[in-house]
């Protein structure tokens, strides 16, 4: 990895930390998952000084997917969407946050989970420190099996209290951490939080996303209903479909976005109509697709932390800082 690629990442991670940090200030009992979206992303676009308006800037820095903000037991890929129902964060709410940052298509992805109610303390403190070894044991040549087996031990030796009942923590099975591309969030390799097998190894110049799921409820997640974002799959040929407001829209999604996922806020903040049609067709084809938001069983609590790390000359340099995010926030 050279050393402009270093330095996309370090810039990325800061922009990222900068946020992170006054997420913590604004993520209050009351405010809506809207508002909080738009403060990250706002943010993200200023820091990065690209606002992703004009074709092709949001190739160039900013937003490197849709903004997650899931509450209780949607563990992953939930952001607010044109005309759906606001949600409001409550103070019994568990909040996972979840954003990333790209500096010329180099992402850093960290994730944090807020809550105020100090009975998920204890829930809280399994996932970060389930995060934390595997962010010890990475390293060049690390064994991918070991890490596995390491995190899983750290997971379940914590329980917590829930109306005056003793809860094993459950490590998210089918959720992985994984390694990044340029310009992809999810690589070729994996990081499961629970024992695997597999032959895999850390190599120099990985990007690793090393995030870790505890959940009360069932250790596993489904599909829910609705769509958190939009990808588009560069192994799919589109140049034989003929449908004419599919490739007007293909034309936008490759020109603004890439490889990177999106959203509906994020294709009618470039001034995009009437494209519902056109998505559907690229879905359906293959030539797009979509991610809906992930669940475990209702009345559940899910708790999420993921640091970016590098493997890097001998050495795990970290993007993303595990010690700055605190266990429990306060309500205002």
């Amino acid at each position: 990895m050279d050393d402009n690629a270093l330095n996309d990442y370090r810039k990325a991670a800061e922009v990222h930390r900068q946020v992170r940090q006054y997420v913590h200030t604004v993520a209050k009992p009351g405010i809506p998952m809207s508002q909080l979206a738009q403060v990250i992303e706002d943010g993200v676009r200023a820091l990065t000084n690209h606002q992703g308006l004009e074709t092709g800037d949001a190739l160039k820095a900013g937003m490197a997917f849709p903004t997650g903000l899931c509450v209780n037991n949607v563990a992953a890929h939930w952001t607010p969407n044109p005309g759906a129902k606001e949600v409001i964060l409550q103070y019994d709410d568990v909040l996972k946050v979840d954003f990333g940052v790209h500096v010329s298509g180099r992402i850093v992805d960290s994730a944090f989970t807020v809550a105020f109610n100090p009975v998920y303390d204890n829930l809280l403190a399994a996932v970060k420190a389930t995060t934390n070894t595997g962010l010890k044991l990475a390293g060049i040549d690390s064994r991918i099996d070991h890490i596995s087996e390491a995190m899983q031990e750290v997971m379940e030796s914590y329980e917590v209290e829930l109306n005056r009942k003793l809860i094993p923590i459950k490590p998210i099975r089918n959720i992985t951490g994984h390694n990044i591309l340029r310009y992809k969030i999810h690589g070729d390799k994996q990081v499961p939080f629970v024992r695997s097998r597999t032959s895999q190894r850390m190599e120099e110049g990985d990007v690793f996303a090393i995030e870790t799921f505890g959940s009360t409820g069932r250790g596993y997640v489904r599909d829910d209903a609705g769509v958190y974002g939009y990808g588009r799959n560069e192994h799919a040929n589109a140049a034989c479909h003929h449908h004419a407001s599919a490739m007007s829209l293909l034309k936008v999604i490759d020109e603004n976005f890439g490889t990177l996922v999106f959203s509906r806020n994020y294709l009618e903040r470039i001034g995009m109509k009437r494209y519902h049609l056109g998505m559907r067709t690229l879905v359906s084809n293959g030539i797009v697709e979509s991610y809906g938001p992930l669940v475990d069983v209702p009345g559940s609590y899910v708790a999420q932390f993921e640091h970016v790390s590098t493997v890097h000359e001998l050495e795990i340099v970290g993007y993303t800082d595990a010690s700055s995010h605190t266990d429990r926030a306060t309500p205002a």
